[in-house]
């Protein structure tokens, strides 16, 4: 314990001394964003003339359109112009925003893939952020690549890059043409889909050249490199000839129908048919508020989650990819820090092996009650089945925009069993589950210096007592230093029947019995970035990272440390090296093998490891992981594998291995996990596509085979042909379960 006090100690004096000299110096420095939007700023008119959407710009609108052009260095270096200059032109009309695009370039692109919504820096692409009632928090992210590849999403404050996930979808329309020096895109987006305010003559704008091929990112703004492009906060601005009007009443209609053959040997139930249909709703109730719907919902052709070794004790958190949960997420997921979140939508219609539990509707309103108010409302309801009881999810959230760019946040969650399960009576404290919260995100106007704060209580029957959870931390983040300070505390008896609390339920396997038992949590990360001048190296990065959990009387349970060496190469691979620090007084007996299970105790572990990916603008790439170390009062030897070989720009054929080896002392047994997992990716067109994924986890004694052709026959609306099976890996190739789904929806705007 006094070991571990005083490396957080030293972790948290080198902190605070660098806080305190920025405090003196860079914060002096910051930039007041504002000025972006005195700088960067396109005057648009109304266009004379029908625009065509066809890729070629040659309209007489397109010659008198405002133009965002001389574009800045984003990434490797946000200092100097690109290597190949983008002018973008904006213009509108009564029902269309419209962008053309001219970006300078070779008759050659890296093209990843031709399917839609496969994110915005892993191809050559123009991606435009969008910021319609101007107030530099929430807005819209449009893509285009030069084969005409569309990608959208919907932007909140805080979401990081690695947080977008592409979920939100509407229509939009664009055509993209290539020649010898330059490509060109047409986009044309319909004023119902961007939801805004009447009345507002500037709207928030940016926008993102991606060029691999010299590995450079360029922005229309001049914006630090430690922000993402769609912070807007270092947003320009367009500045309309007359404010546009509402587009009136917007709604979109999306019925479907399944038929599905399955069988379940498992279960042994024989092969069955079934037919089913729904449909989604989506309503705005006013420019900037919507309502979404869903009657039944099937999400059979949602990709099988990608599978994981866990060689910890507890469970993995798997991302939500059913798209109903995904659009406007934050105003639910955000709250709280991992490992610790009082909403996880994989709650709702799911237990937790992924088997589906049956919705039979739910409700949504969601967006912008006023250009500082953001509200979230949702209403689910599950069947019950023989295992689980007939469920009803309600959650109420609302997101104030204080100050300049600051939130006050706060929400109530309710799980309220309705019906019992068929074949399983009620637990007392599965009648139900409530949780509420409160908290404040400050944001300082240059987007560097963060700082939050929260409290959260957890409502169930038969306790009333210590069912809290709170945290407080803040943090800088500039171009070269990054700096994370977080402390939290959760009692024993804090539940998120609707969320995700990871640690607090340990399991014994010696006496097979789950104790709950709260903890402190101290997190730090600190991190610096050199750009050596250098024909090989962008950049260089060092990071220390340091979590610790502590017992609620003061005494450690276990803690992390993390110190690594990134090097980012100039040609896009990446080399990192790290060295893993554990000490671990282990309270319960824990097993990993077959053998005896490890007793409680005090281990410390050291392990060494190093990870390089190759340059993904190869036809061939690959990636390799290596760990070495201790494990507990073991070993372990741990690799990863995985290569990738693209046909540019129709299919990617990638094939990944994992392998952890854990050798214990007698008698505590010895374990060797395999995940083998190679997945073919063909794209047909720019609306045909198939994708097959095979799974091979001898840990979770399953081969999954998953194979999806997607037909997008129409704008937003498919045919979906989905096979999956799942067999045995001991004995292997026994067969578990296996379906053949026919899906078709179609996207009616009325």
């Amino acid at each position: 314990m006094t070991e571990i006090c005083a490396v957080m100690r030293a972790t948290l004096r080198i902190s605070i001394i660098l806080f305190l000299y920025l405090l003196t110096t860079d914060l002096l420095l910051a930039q007041d964003g504002m000025r972006f939007q005195e700088q960067y700023q396109v005057r648009i008119t109304k266009s004379t003339t029908t625009i065509k959407i066809d890729g070629s710009l040659d309209e007489g609108a397109w010659q008198s359109a405002g133009q965002a052009s001389d574009f800045h260095m984003k990434w490797p270096n946000d200092v100097g112009k690109p290597t190949r200059q983008t002018r973008v032109k904006i213009t509108h009309d009564e029902h269309f925003l419209y962008f053309g695009i001219i970006a300078q370039d070779t008759n050659y692109y890296i093209a990843q893939t031709l399917k839609r919504d496969q994110g915005i820096y892993m191809s050559d692409a123009i991606s435009i952020a969008i910021d319609p009632v101007n107030q530099r928090t929430n807005g819209f992210l449009f893509s285009i690549t030069p084969y005409n590849v569309q990608t959208e999403d919907l932007v909140n404050v805080g979401t990081p890059s690695e947080e977008l996930n592409f979920s939100w979808d509407n229509k939009w329309y664009s055509a993209t043409s290539r020649h010898a020096d330059h490509w060109i895109a047409e986009i044309a987006i319909p004023f119902h889909t961007l939801r805004f305010n009447e009345g507002h003559d500037k709207w928030g704008l940016n926008i993102l050249r991606s060029d691999l091929k010299t590995n450079e990112y360029s922005s229309w703004t001049d914006m630090p490199l430690n922000f993402d492009f769609y912070d807007f906060g270092y947003s320009g601005v367009i500045l309309w000839d007359k404010p546009p009007v509402s587009p009136g009443t917007n709604l979109s209609f999306i019925p479907y129908i399944t038929g599905t053959t399955e069988s379940n040997r498992q279960a042994g139930k024989p092969t069955s048919g079934k037919f089913n249909a729904g449909f989604d709703a989506k309503v705005a109730l006013t420019s900037s508020l919507n309502l979404d719907l869903t009657v039944n919902p099937d999400f059979s052709q949602v990709e099988v989650d990608q599978q994981v070794t866990n060689l910890t004790r507890f469970d993995i958190f798997f991302p939500e990819r059913r798209t109903f949960f995904l659009e406007n997420s934050d105003l639910f997921a955000n709250f709280g820090i991992p490992p610790i979140r009082p909403f996880y939508s994989r709650t709702i219609g799911l237990d937790k092996n992924a088997n589906r539990i049956p919705i039979i509707g739910g409700a949504r309103i969601s967006g912008n009650l006023s250009k500082r108010t953001r509200v979230g409302l949702m209403n689910m309801q599950t069947k019950a089945t023989s295992e689980y009881g007939a469920q009803n999810y309600t959650a109420v959230t609302i997101n104030q925009q204080v100050q300049k760019r600051s939130l006050l946040n706060g929400y109530f969650f309710n799980r309220q069993e309705v019906a019992p399960a068929i074949d399983k009576p009620t637990e007392a404290l599965d009648a139900y589950g409530r949780n509420a919260g409160l908290e404040y995100r400050f944001i300082e106007k240059s987007g560097k210096w963060n700082a939050w704060t929260g409290f959260h209580r957890s409502f169930k029957p038969t306790i009333n007592s210590a069912e809290y959870y709170t945290n407080v931390g803040g943090g800088y983040f500039s171009k070269k230093l990054n700096v994370i300070l977080d402390a939290g505390r959760i009692t024993d008896n804090f539940y998120a029947d609707m969320g995700f609390v990871n640690r607090i339920t340990n399991y014994d396997a010696l006496l097979d019995s789950v104790v709950r038992k709260g903890f402190y949590i101290v997190y730090n990360q600190t991190s610096y970035t050199f750009f050596p001048k250098s024909k090989l190296i962008n950049q260089f990065m060092i990071s220390l990272e340091n979590v610790s959990f502590l017992n609620l009387d003061g005494s450690n349970n276990e803690t992390f440390s993390d110190l690594e060496f990134r090097f980012f190469m100039k040609n896009t691979s990446n080399l990192v090296l790290h060295f893993h620090r554990n000490v671990n007084d282990l309270l319960f007996n824990t097993s990993f093998t077959d053998g005896k299970p490890i007793p409680p105790g005090h281990y410390g572990a050291y392990t060494y490891g190093a990870t390089y990916s190759s340059d993904s603008r190869k036809k061939l790439s690959f990636m390799s992981d290596l760990e070495v170390g201790d494990f507990f009062n073991g070993k372990i030897f741990r690799y990863q594998l995985s290569a990738n070989f693209r046909i540019q720009p129709w299919a990617n054929f990638t094939m990944s291995v994992q392998q952890a080896k854990l050798q214990f002392p007698t008698p505590y047994g010895s374990n060797n996990l395999f995940l083998i997992a190679p997945r073919i990716e063909i794209n047909f067109s720019n609306n045909l596509f198939w994708t097959t994924f095979l799974q091979y986890n001898n840990q979770r004694n399953n081969f999954n085979i998953n194979s999806r052709l997607q037909w997008r026959y129409k704008p937003m609306s498919d045919i979906f042909l989905v096979y999956s099976d799942n067999y045995f890996t001991d004995p292997f190739m026994k067969n578990k379960n296996r379906a053949l789904v026919f899906k078709m929806n179609y996207w009616f705007n009325l």
